[in-house]
């Protein structure tokens, strides 16, 4: 059967090299279709095209069934394949990247542990460790008090990427 003056062979191998060339180019400027809306999903589109294309080329190319009943299963193996990439893979996805987030404001009142020495009126570092990982971030005593490596310290401020820490087993001990 012909389609378009080439043969369906021709048409699905096309396809599947143009979707896959989109695939490449959205890859490197997706970016700018990201605002598009969630029902127009270009990764899902492009995946449905591409799989689709390749399983029509395949059985045209290497089985004698009806060139309609080869469409619609290519139409119904691209849809499994792309609902799984979906549900398994792009959706959690997406989730994981927003757990990871973490603003100024959500790490006042944390606990984290001094891993380089904080001088009198100077900055250190500090160790702050939660369930997606640890965040490791500049600082400074508070009442301006210097803080040795390996003490246990309170986010009392964070502010420009700085933060504002006091002794926190010495608060703990007087009942703070």
């Amino acid at each position: 059967m012909d389609l378009f003056g080439m043969s369906l062979e021709s048409v699905y191998l096309i396809a599947l090299f143009v979707s896959g060339a989109a695939i490449l180019l959205y890859m490197l400027f997706g970016d700018v279709l990201d605002g598009a809306g969630e029902f127009f999903n270009p990764t899902l589109i492009l995946a449905f095209i591409t799989i689709g294309s390749a399983a029509g080329y395949i059985f045209e190319a290497y089985s004698s069934m009806n060139s309609v009943f080869i469409l619609l299963i290519s139409c119904v193996i691209a849809f499994i394949i792309t609902a799984g990439l979906n549900l398994f893979i792009l959706i959690p996805l997406s989730s994981a990247e927003e757990s990871l987030a973490y603003t100024e404001q959500s790490l006042k009142g944390r606990i984290g542990k001094v891993i380089t020495s904080i001088p009198e009126d100077g900055f250190g570092e500090v160790l702050i460790e939660n369930a997606s990982g640890r965040i490791a971030k500049p600082a400074t005593g508070y009442k301006k008090e210097a803080i040795q490596e390996g003490t246990n310290v309170l986010i009392v401020e964070a502010k420009n990427g700085v933060l504002y820490v006091t002794m926190y087993d010495d608060l703990y001990k007087e009942g703070f």
